[in-house]
């Protein structure tokens, strides 16, 4: 986790650096503006910043939101959420969100609330090297308004609550922007996604590198690797096999294989793919310092958000934010890009 420096809004991500997170969301950004074709299988997708308080003090905040439509008066989102850098807490996590929605004047604005359960990871002071990686789960709660324009692009402001066992407890304003992936029949959100009947995914073979940052007060970083097999196995589900290899100099070093399942939804004529995945992670080997005799064996958990854009009927570009998550306070994001063959 991010290091005690000087708080700042433009800082976007608490373990990696700006241009980590640009590289990670910039697609998805220019994909949505650039791309206007009929056929999608997606809905929304948003980009948040803000401001948070908790503990009496004062922080930023941002989130990623995908959301779609149950509904006229009810969506299902998942989100990503940023609590910016509280006294002796860094906390972020993904939560899943149940929205009730209501659409008016012409179904351009909209107002809805959200709730669901909010699994965070926090780096706070303590433990034989002066922090330890606390996760738990705790609740997320939203409202919003929401005006929704001509064009696709949708304007946003929203109140978050999160409240957690123990504390801090904070809310959050945020002020969004999001595109809609599928075109609506009518003004305002799209009730329900667009059908598909076959698979998102076939077999897919992707090489990535990047950076890996350690989530520690002082956000260690180096040089990752990971070579990845995706196989769709239903509509929406896929299934990954993967090799990782970690280099944080002085602070960690881990080499494994990772197994997820991943809901994948495709838009725009089938060339972006956004998906979430989870599974576990078993590191082979792992040296959390200089001359350390490392640890071999740790089964760790591994959280991922990745996009790829199809270029070709073959070739395809990716990148993916992974979240490894420990229980010996080693936790790491992965930050990778690179380039696969679908066959």
């Amino acid at each position: 986790m991010p290091t005690d420096f000087d708080v700042s809004f433009a800082l976007l991500t608490r373990r990696a650096t700006r241009s980590g997170l640009l590289r990670l969301l910039g697609p998805l950004l220019v994909a949505a503006g650039a791309c206007h074709m009929q056929r999608a299988s997606a809905q929304e997708f948003a980009l948040f910043g803000g401001a948070l308080t908790g503990t009496g003090t004062h922080t930023y905040s941002w989130a990623f939101d995908y959301q779609e439509g149950l509904g006229k008066y009810a969506a299902l989102g998942i989100t990503w959420l940023n609590e910016g850098h509280l006294p002796a807490h860094h906390r972020d996590g993904p939560s899943v969100q149940l929205w009730g929605r209501l659409p008016l004047e012409n179904r351009r604005f909209v107002l809805s609330a959200g709730v669901g359960p909010y699994r965070y990871s926090d780096t706070t002071n303590g433990g034989p090297d002066g922090f330890m990686n606390d996760h738990g789960v705790g609740a997320l709660m939203s409202v919003r308004a929401a005006y929704y324009t001509s064009d696709r692009w949708i304007m946003q402001v929203q109140l978050n609550r999160v409240q957690i066992s123990g504390g801090p407890n904070t809310t959050g304003v945020l002020f969004g922007i999001g595109y809609q992936l599928d075109a609506p029949d009518e003004p305002g959100p799209r009730d329900r996604p667009l059908a598909r009947t076959d698979r998102v995914t076939g077999n897919e073979f992707t090489v990535l590198a990047g950076e890996t940052i350690k989530n520690s007060l002082n956000s260690e970083s180096g040089f990752s690797t990971s070579v990845e097999y995706r196989r769709g196995l239903f509509k929406y589900v896929d299934w990954t096999a993967s090799y990782m290899h970690e280099n944080v100099p002085a602070a960690v070093r881990r080499n494994g294989l990772a197994s997820q399942l991943w809901l994948t939804r495709a838009f725009f004529n089938e060339h972006l793919t956004l998906a979430a995945g989870v599974g576990p992670y078993y590191a082979i080997d792992t040296f959390n310092g200089p001359g350390s005799a490392g640890i071999k064996g740790t089964i760790s958990g591994l959280i991922s958000l990745s996009a790829s854009y199809r270029l070709s009927k073959h070739w395809l570009t990716r990148v993916t934010w992974n979240r490894v998550v420990t229980r010996t306070s080693l936790d790491a994001d992965l930050i990778q890009a690179g380039i696969g063959y679908r066959f």
